[in-house]
């Protein structure tokens, strides 16, 4: 895929939706392109993670093991969606599993590509850092309604 239609998508990325073309570059250039074929693991749960991927063409089927030990669906992961965001700012292990149900193809973006990008741009910083907070707060909204339906 031309380097156009990656920062095309990029742009359409929650994360990176406020930062211009000319930094979405720098991404899209150093980033990785990866084909899985039907059946193959993105990444499993538990394992270290080191980058994030952005589906860029199918889908993935996400799982976490669930109390009995068996894998739990939580949904799919389609075309514009970011896995693992925080796996480019820290060392972080996977949350879940994620294993594509046909032909998809992802964008990779290490933790040194983010990095530098950070470096070079430090005003990203606060946008990002802004996003995942946000994100992070989120989760504990929706974890503490969960939690209520138990406790009540």
């Amino acid at each position: 895929m031309a380097l156009n239609d990656d920062i095309a998508l990029l742009s359409t990325v929650a994360l990176f939706s406020d930062i211009g073309e000319d930094k979405l570059r720098l991404i899209a250039f150093g980033a990785e392109r990866r084909r899985f074929q039907a059946g193959q693991v993105l990444f499993r749960e538990g394992a270290p993670a080191d980058c994030a991927f952005v589906v860029a063409d199918g889908r993935f089927e996400l799982t976490r093991t669930g109390r009995d030990s068996h894998a739990e669906p939580l949904g799919f992961a389609e075309r514009g969606a970011l896995l693992g965001e925080l796996a480019m700012v820290t060392a972080v292990n996977r949350s879940m599993t994620a294993i594509a149900p046909d032909n998809a193809e992802v964008i990779r973006i290490n933790r040194p590509l983010f990095r530098r990008m950070l470096e070079e741009y430090p005003e990203i910083a606060g946008i990002i850092r802004q996003r995942i907070s946000d994100n992070l707060a989120s989760l504990s909204t929706d974890l503490g309604r969960i939690a209520d339906r138990f406790a009540g």
